[in-house]
Parts: C-alpha cells; sequence; structure tokens
C-alpha cells in the first residue's frame, strides 16, 4: 500500500511527509497476553519480540540490577530448551537474537528467516512459562553482571555517565534515583526466592506483548501463537506504580571524579512534560533536541564546538536511552557535553543559557523547523522500514500508550508540531531548577 502523504497545521512546517501504513491486527488471549501482528511480504524475514512490562524502576528497593539480572536469567534454559540452546536453535536457523532492560520494560526478541517462525514463538513461550530460575543459573548470572559492569562502567571511560549518575542528581525518589545496572553488594544478596517472585509478579503473561512483523500468514501466526502460549496460565498483573516527583524550582548540582576520562565532561537534566499524557507537547521537546544538537548546523553545535570551541561535541537526548517514547513520566531532557581543555562546565552553561534565550525569545530561523522534522520523520520511516525495528516500535507504543498504530501516526504528528511550540519549551528549560552533573578528568589529556 502506497503511503498517504499528511500536511501539516497551520503555523507548523510547511512541508509535507510521506506517512506509513502498516497494517495492525490486535488479538488478546484468554490469559492476557496482548498479540500484535504487523505482516509485510517485502522481504522473507519475521521477527518476534516479547516485551514485559518492568523494568529497572520497578525493582525492589534493596535489589538494585535485579531487572537486568532477571533478563540474563531468562536465557539461561527453560523447561523445553536446554541451557545455551536458544541461542544455537536462532543462529542455527539463520537468525540473529538478544534482549535488553529499560528503565520501564524489558524486551527478547528473534530475527529468523520467515520460515522459521514458529521456531521463534516456541522459544519465546517455553521461557515465558517455565525459565530454569536455579541457584546455579542465578550464580553463575550474577557474576556475569557484576563482570558486565566491570567492563562498561567502572573500566571504562565515563562509564555509565551520565545515564547512571545523572538520575540521582534530578531525583529523589529510589525508582527514579537508582542505579539500574547494579550494586555488586546488593547483587551478590539476590537469592533464589527474589528471583522467583520477581517472575511470577512481572512475567504474567497478561503483563506482556508478543509481537510479529514481517513474511508471514497472519492466520498461521494465530494458530502458533495459541498453541505454544495459549495454555500459559494467567496470573494476577501488578498495577503501574507511578513514579511522579516534583519539578524542581532550584538548580541542584553534584561532581563526581573518573579516574579514567581524559576531558571533564557535564551532563544537564530538564524535566519535560509527560510523554504518555502530553504526546503533543513532548514532541516539541523531541524536536527541540534536534535543533540543538542534530548535525553541523544545530544551535548547540555551531555555538560551543565551531565558534567557542569550548566543548568537543554536545549532544541533547530524551529519556535514559533507546527510543524516546519507551519510558513513563518522569524522564529528563539530557544534555552532555565534553569540554575542552580550558574550559569550564560554567562558562559553557552560561553559554547554552545564552543560545536557549536567543531561541526562546528570537523563534527558530526560515527552515530550520523544516530541516529537524525531516531529519526526525526520515529516521521514523528508516526504523519502521525493518521488520525487526518496526516490531520493536510496535511494541512499545502498545505498552505505553495502547496505541501500535503510532508507528504510522508519528511522522504527522511531528509534522504539526509548530514552531511556537519548540520555542516554548526551550524557555521552559530555562524557567526550572535544572539539575547539573560535572565530571572531573582524573587522567591526563591525551593528545
Amino acid at each position: 500500500m502506497p503511503p498517504t502523504v499528511v500536511r501539516p497545521r497551520q503555523g507548523a512546517a510547511s512541508q509535507s511527509f510521506p506517512v506509513p501504513s502498516y497494517p495492525i491486527e490486535r488479538v488478546r488471549l484468554g490469559n492476557g497476553l496482548r498479540v500484535l501482528f504487523a505482516p509485510d511480504r517485502t522481504a522473507p524475514v519475521v521477527a518476534v519480540s516479547v516485551h514485559y512490562d518492568v523494568g529497572f524502576r520497578s525493582e525492589p528497593q534493596g535489589r538494585t540490577g535485579f531487572a537486568h539480572l532477571f533478563e540474563h536469567l531468562m536465557f539461561q534454559g527453560s523447561a523445553n530448551v536446554g541451557k545455551a540452546e536458544h541461542p544455537k536453535h536462532v543462529q542455527a536457523a539463520g537468525g540473529i537474537f538478544n534482549g535488553s532492560t529499560h528503565p520501564d520494560h524489558t524486551d527478547y526478541y528473534e530475527l529468523l528467516p520467515s520460515g522459521a517462525l514458529e521456531l521463534a514463538l516456541f522459544l519465546e513461550a517455553d521461557r515465558m512459562r517455565s525459565p530454569k530460575i536455579t541457584q546455579q543459573n542465578l550464580e553463575n548470572q550474577i557474576a556475569v553482571v557484576q563482570e558486565e559492569i566491570r567492563v562498561n562502567v567502572l573500566n571504562r571511560p565515563y562509564g555509565g555517565f551520565p545515564w547512571i549518575s545523572l538520575p540521582p542528581v534530578a531525583f529523589d525518589t529510589f525508582p527514579n534515583a537508582h542505579n539500574g545496572y547494579g550494586d555488586f553488594t546488593e547483587l551478590a544478596a539476590a537469592s533464589l526466592d527474589d528471583a522467583e517472585d520477581f517472575f511470577d509478579k512481572f512475567y504474567a503473561p497478561g503483563n506482556a506483548v508478543l509481537t510479529v512483523t514481517g513474511d508471514f500468514d497472519p492466520a498461521e501466526a494465530l494458530t502458533f501463537v495459541e498453541r505454544y502460549f495459549g495454555d500459559i496460565p494467567a496470573r494476577a498483573v501488578p498495577a503501574p506504580g507511578s513514579f511522579a516527583e516534583p519539578v524542581r524550582s532550584q538548580e541542584r548540582r553534584e561532581r563526581i571524579t573518573d579516574r579514567l576520562a581524559p576531558r571533564a565532561a557535564f551532563a544537564v537534566g530538564y524535566r519535560v512534560p509527560d510523554p504518555i499524557g502530553d504526546l503533543t507537547g513532548f514532541l516539541a521537546y523531541c524536536l527541540l533536541a534536534d535543533v540543538l544538537s542534530d548535525g553541523d548546523a544545530s544551535r548547540l553545535e555551531r555555538r560551543l564546538v565551531q565558534h567557542d570551541r569550548s566543548v568537543t561535541g554536545v549532544r541533547a537526548s530524551l529519556g535514559t536511552f533507546g527510543s524516546p517514547f519507551e519510558q513513563r513520566d518522569p524522564l529528563l531532557f539530557t544534555l552532555e557535553a565534553r569540554q575542552s581543555e580550558d574550559a569550564t562546565a560554567d562558562g559553557v552553561l552560561a553559554a547554552v543559557d545564552e543560545e536557549l534565550g536567543r531561541l526562546a525569545h528570537d523563534g527558530l530561523v526560515v527552515g530550520e523547523l523544516e530541516r529537524v522534522q525531516a531529519r526526525v520523520v526520515s529516521s521514523l520511516l528508516r526504523e519502521a522500514d525493518d521488520a525487526l525495528g518496526r516490531a520493536m516500535s510496535i511494541a512499545v507504543h502498545e505498552l505505553r500508550r495502547g496505541r501500535p498504530e503510532l508507528v504510522n501516526e508519528l511522522p504527522a504528528e511531528f509534522a504539526a508540531v509548530t514552531a511556537d511550540e519548540v520555542t516554548a519549551a526551550a524557555a521552559s528549560l530555562l524557567d526550572q531548577g535544572r539539575s547539573v552533573l560535572e565530571l572531573e578528568a582524573g587522567a591526563a589529556p591525551t593528545a
């Protein structure tokens, strides 16, 4: 089906964007599992993903890193699949697989030749039904996660900066502020009872979304889904808790030292509108991030990197990592930069404030909104063109908003954002108490 063209509302940019029209079918099994089918016969591949509505913001206090640890446990075999056999089955069929833990969900996926759809569904159903949660597997994976932390955080320059180190500055509550990668002592204290309780509470079919995209027949896929997932017992689903915290009126600042970092750096966190309750308002901040830092023509790139030469690079983003649409409120608009040798954090922040003020007062220049909207929409279209990217996007939109159709609708939503909405977003960053994290370099600068 050819894409339609959506034209922006009055006051938005003047250009039009193609809009995808991927069909989406929805089924709900008797045990509560939500199933999404998005067939597309353009390539002989199929993607299968399972998204569970639990991330590291839901893990119990005193068990930091447990959601990530449990993701590892889910790869240790299940009732009918031996340890390390899940990867072997997928790779032998010519596919790829992985899983990841996020603030508000955990996902598992396979991308395979279309003839291997039944295999992927069997594998995911078997571990949803009965993963091998044993003391031996738990101890092995605690050691694996601890080593991952050593490699990715403790022994790497800027490891965990700023996604681990900024939230404790920006937030006060355990769900929002704690280290989702995990504390070594708390990981080591995780028990088999903890793991079994976590599985029973959060890995129920009714707390998950199964998504199938690509080259498949929906009727045949539904037969496989009912065969493998249909008799998994239903369990109670935990009510989603609120992570709400008030927006601060005063700045908060902290400083850390990174013994491996060659240059000082800083990160600034600002609060933004609820990405679920106020999606329209949230989109203006998504565009603002690109106005500030996406590409050589972006405002902070030109000011800080090209003109002042006070930083070696600058980046603005929304959310902890991944898609900005996957997180619930509250989340941060984060600006991060690595400073040049003679620059100070205060000097760079003053320049950032000046650019935000100029944007809020003078507005966008001609063509600026169109350029940024085109970049964002182009990225969305590329992501949706890939079977796996489409599966992951559809699942997140269902999980967070109950609207998998947003994979088709977001280009039009972005096209409707006006220049005034973007400049108002810039002004709002100046009107709140930001959170500033300074990183002092502990290593000698490299040549």
